[in-house]
């Protein structure tokens, strides 16, 4: 049974986190910075969202932090697991989605979280999840290959297999089985880890520390590329997929609306602006339909590595 202050030492951990990703993704926007909104959920608990609008890099930026409970699950959640039923609950999490306003900036997110389920008294249930994925309009092998060594070296620690397992199931849940395609081209995804609560919980910062080390490089590295009408058109047209995803498939998503979660915040994730174009093919050989090869499944250090 797992003690009762684990969750708050997770919680403290998640804040801090919150806070670090703040201040260094204004540090890399340099114009803007983040409004923080606090606010409180009827049923127990609360959070914080932090929105960062109209920056020089981040057309907009939002990161939450949630700690938020309740006394009865949502059908989303009893389904796969009806021993949760009648059950009271707890979950902590931060979760963030950076929309870039240059088209070669690749749009990011991450997630990291905790639950606890508890009746009578007793933990009944217990688990870690979270990753980070990245979703380029633009892919450059060089980022790709970056972005991968980072996941595949901050799980080196925990098993030879991690790696290929989480970025495996990465692939297989930010699919879109509507459209044939990955999101973008991956990264790491794991969800009910509960075999060791302290290597468990060292995972799980090892996810959050790292994805500023992933991400940041690459920001550095595009943030100045030149792009015209044509490049804008197409990301604002591939920031409908994000929306797609998050609406018809994402757990996470469901979760929160089935819970009665704060509507703001759960959809702080969808970018401030977007299209849908019926039909649209992009020119044969452009660098736009180059982008379909990069939206499989794909062993990106293995074909990749230079």
């Amino acid at each position: 049974m797992r003690r009762m202050g684990d969750i708050d030492r997770v919680r403290d951990y998640l804040t801090g986190l919150q806070d670090r990703i703040c201040a260094a993704i204004e540090t890399a926007d340099g114009s803007a910075r983040f409004a923080d909104d606090s606010w409180a959920r009827e049923e127990g608990g609360g959070g914080r969202t932090r929105i960062l609008r109209e920056g020089h890099v981040f057309e907009q930026a939002g990161i939450g932090f949630s700690d938020v409970s309740g006394t009865k699950l949502p059908p989303s959640a009893t389904a796969a697991r009806p021993e949760l039923a009648g059950a009271s609950w707890r979950a902590v999490g931060v979760s963030l989605v950076f929309h870039p306003r240059n088209p070669h900036v690749p749009t990011t997110h991450a997630n990291v979280r905790h639950f606890r389920a508890v009746r009578d008294g007793e933990t009944v249930a217990w688990w870690f999840g979270g990753g980070f994925d990245l979703t380029p309009f633009y892919p450059v092998d060089a980022d790709v290959l970056h972005w991968h060594r980072t996941a595949r070296d901050l799980c080196a620690p925990f098993g030879d297999d991690r790696y290929a397992a989480h970025k495996r199931w990465c692939d297989e849940y930010f699919f879109l089985k509507h459209r044939g395609e990955t999101r973008g081209v991956g990264g790491l995804f794991f969800d009910d880890l509960h075999t060791d609560f302290e290597r468990d919980f060292d995972y799980l910062r090892a996810v959050g520390d790292c994805f500023l080390d992933a991400y940041l490089p690459i920001v550095a590295r595009r943030r100045d590329d030149a792009y015209g009408e044509q490049e804008r058109a197409f990301q604002l047209y591939r920031r409908g997929r994000y929306v797609e995803f998050n609406l018809l498939w994402d757990r996470g998503t469901l979760f929160g609306i089935q819970s009665g979660g704060r509507s703001e915040s759960i959809l702080m994730s969808l970018p401030p602006l977007v299209r849908w174009e019926y039909g649209f093919a992009p020119d044969a050989d452009s660098p736009e339909a180059r982008l379909q090869d990069y939206l499989r499944p794909r062993d990106w250090l293995g074909e990749l590595s230079d």
